[in-house]
């Protein structure tokens, strides 16, 4: 089922669509099969494509993207591509020309979304995680507050056409909703969120804020050494999941997924495989267009 006409409406006005691709692959996936799954996944009817500088594979996306309007399958207009200022870039006079290095990659002329990634400054510089010679984060210090500052200017510019955050708590998130001189709000907080996370009480204050929740790994954390418990269960084995999805007649990942739109949750859905990259558009059948 197509999704590009299951939208929800943002606080500034424009639409998101309830299901993105997600293009983060770790570091040993060829860069190529960010090129070909975004494509695919394009041809078989995803509109909402996410990145981010940190992933390094903006230069093929937006190829993919860029191929995908060439041969007429979709206008730019369809596509509602996201994109993320990572934290080495979070001082003020360094997020515009972030954003550019973003657009120069992508070979577009604005994004639908920018977002700051990570609510944590990091040292500026070539290095995307510097560290000190002793392995430690080197940490920068910035007021989030200016970061949006020139966040809002980026949206003024015509550069992006939404602005949000992502991985913010509670007390980051009224922090720029308190800032004096607002000039607009986050349209969204992008965080982990799944069955095993669920995030209810952020999700509830992000609601209450008209603040759009979007989920990644919506289908579990990643499992990568010293990033999470290789002996912790994992999300598409569970029992339950398994039991509706049985009853459904669908595959476990695509419960997992619905179970973000139904609580009014954007969800992305990260899978370089062709089959189930198709498989996971069939989380949308019966989902409509809210707040229009």
């Amino acid at each position: 089922m197509d999704p590009k006409s299951q939208r929800l409406r943002l606080n500034d006005g424009h639409f998101i669509p309830v299901l993105g691709f997600g293009t983060y692959a770790p570091e040993e996936v060829p860069k190529s099969e960010a090129l070909e799954a975004t494509k695919y996944a394009i041809e078989v009817g995803f509109r909402h494509i996410d990145s981010a500088y940190l992933y390094q594979n903006e230069e093929q996306v937006g190829q993919a993207i860029r191929s995908k309007i060439a041969d007429g399958t979709v206008k730019r207009e369809d596509i509602f591509y996201t994109s993320k200022l990572w934290a080495t870039f979070l001082r003020p006079e360094l997020v515009r020309p972030a954003l550019e290095k973003s657009l120069k990659n992508l070979q577009l002329d604005y994004v639908d979304l920018y977002i700051i990634h990570f609510p944590v400054a990091l040292k500026p510089g070539e290095e995307l995680l510097p560290t000190d010679e002793n392995g430690k984060a080197l940490f920068d210090t910035v007021d989030l507050c200016r970061t949006w500052e020139a966040l809002e200017k980026c949206k003024d510019a015509g550069l992006t056409k939404s602005i949000g955050v992502s991985n913010f708590n509670h007390q980051q998130l009224e922090r720029i909703l308190n800032k004096p001189g607002l000039k607009y709000k986050p349209v969204c907080n992008q965080v982990e969120c799944h069955p095993y996370l669920n995030q209810s009480k952020l999700l509830d204050f992000c609601k209450s804020k008209d603040i759009i929740p979007v989920a990644y790994s919506a289908l579990g954390s990643q499992r990568v050494k010293g990033w999470v418990n290789l002996n912790h269960p994992v999300l598409l084995e569970d029992p339950v999941l398994h039991a509706i999805a049985k009853k459904h007649k669908q595959t476990s990942a695509v419960i997992a997924l619905r179970y973000q739109l139904q609580r009014g949750v954007v969800v992305l859905a990260k899978s370089y495989n062709k089959k189930r990259i198709k498989e996971n558009l069939q989380v949308t059948s019966g989902a409509g267009e809210q707040g229009s």
